[in-house]
């Protein structure tokens, strides 16, 4: 079910929250307010499309909450969408994308959204508590809400760094295909960040640039701000990334390794045991008389004989592949 809830203030600095539809609507002179729209439904975007008189196509992304990040001008406000990620936990199991579409006019400012944004929430407490933001402007306060949902990805990247480093060192010590599945795992979260946070660089590019008159001069260097951020975090999941190609690496490498290991044991071991098979086949003829040794299958000596090849070929054969460093 769509819930509205507004924050505005008016010339004299008065602060005031409303919940529902009342005061959803463009402000008067003198008032700015922020209205924001969770859960959305086709009854609550007509409500704006109504009042507001915002385009359909960018009604039509509000709809249907799959949108890269961009930014749109239509006349008297821009359409703006931005995306951020959360997860629960110490370990990055899944990847919760909060979407927000965002109208920004010259004194209003109506955000749309799905689900609960924490960084959007965290801004609404902050500006009920003082206000004074919401006087510097709604770009200030729409730079507050995306400065927020870029930062939230930040303890994400680290879990991701130090989960890797962890396979890295676990990978040398023991591999296991666990560890390999993981890495991929990692691997489409990494993937999954780096398509939506890119192109939102170019957003925030585009905010930072004092050539729009909805955004002011002095708010521009604040835009440019989280640009650098998104710079940063589009940087560290390169580093990830690198970090992840070299976990793979060292699985394959260790792997291969320790099969080698294994094949030069079986090898060796079956080099024992040559000798051994002919001098138990060779004994083990089935004819009674051999030259020279008359009714040799009933002879003591030669059944010593082949007791104690049987003993001394393999530890001859092992003394021999220790002077050749093989073992």
């Amino acid at each position: 079910m769509a819930r509205f809830r507004v924050l505005e203030i008016d010339a004299e600095g008065r602060k005031a929250a409303f919940a529902g539809l009342e005061r959803v609507d463009p402000p008067p002179e003198g008032v700015t307010r922020w209205i924001d729209l969770a859960e959305t439904n086709d009854e609550s975007l007509e409500i704006l499309r109504e009042r507001f008189r915002f385009h359909p196509l960018a009604l039509e992304d509000c709809a249907h909450l799959d949108q890269r990040p961009k930014l749109e001008e239509y006349g008297d406000h821009l359409f703006l969408v931005t995306q951020g990620f959360t997860c629960a936990g110490k370990h990055v199991k899944e990847l919760e994308l909060h979407e927000l579409h965002a109208f920004l006019g010259e004194r209003y400012l109506v955000t749309v959204h799905a689900d609960t944004i924490p960084a959007l929430d965290a801004i609404w407490e902050r500006l009920d508590r003082d206000p004074a933001p919401l006087v510097r402007g709604l770009d200030f306060v729409y730079y507050l809400i995306a400065d927020g949902l870029v930062d939230q990805n930040f303890p994400i990247i680290d879990l991701i760094a130090d989960e890797l480093e962890e396979i890295e060192d676990q990978v040398l010590e023991r591999p296991q295909q666990s560890q390999l599945a993981r890495v991929f795992q990692l691997k489409r979260h990494l993937v999954a960040m780096r398509k939506v946070l890119s192109p939102q660089r170019d957003t925030m590019a585009m905010l930072a640039r004092p050539n729009h008159q909805l955004v002011k001069e002095r708010t521009a260097p604040y835009f440019r701000d989280v640009y650098d951020h998104l710079a940063r975090i589009n940087e560290s999941i390169e580093a990830n990334r690198d970090l992840l190609g070299n976990a793979v690496e060292a699985y394959l490498s260790v792997a291969s390794n320790r099969t080698n290991e294994i094949m030069k044991s079986l090898a060796l071991l079956s080099a024992v045991f040559l000798p051994l098979a002919f001098v138990v086949g060779f004994f083990g003829q089935n004819f009674d008389n051999l030259p020279g040794f008359p009714d040799w299958v009933h002879t003591d000596g030669l059944m010593f004989w082949m007791i104690a090849i049987c003993i001394g070929t393999p530890f001859t054969m092992l003394f021999w592949f220790r002077s050749k460093n093989w073992f």
